[in-house]
């Protein structure tokens, strides 16, 4: 199993959309394709733009299977275009890959 952490740096004042899109259209998309989320996070102190999300994939080929089908979906890119009719959402992306440690209850 291995774990992607992305963080998503939200224009400002654009994450209260970019968590719209996220429940709205992003989810179902996320299923439709094989992205298994783990969970979601906004931070209560600091930076009050960034959310932060995890996905579990069984190994590196089933991640970049379900990426593929996701970004080439082009039902998906339209409802995305449309909610940056006024600008984008997203100044930045980061992501990492992490592999589970063999004490880590979370395997």
């Amino acid at each position: 199993m291995i774990y992607e952490l992305r963080t998503y740096e939200a224009m400002p004042g654009k994450l209260p959309a970019l968590n719209r899109r996220f429940a709205e259209i992003t989810m179902g998309y996320f299923k439709k394709h094989g992205l298994n989320p783990v969970g979601f996070w906004t931070e209560d102190v600091g930076t009050n733009n960034t959310l932060v999300y995890m996905l579990s994939f069984e190994n590196a080929a089933d991640r970049d299977r379900a990426w593929s089908a996701f970004r080439a979906d082009e039902e998906r890119a339209k409802l995305f275009a449309e909610t940056e009719q006024e600008g984008p959402l997203v100044a930045r992306i980061t992501n990492r890959l992490l592999r589970a440690t063999d004490y880590s209850p979370m395997q």
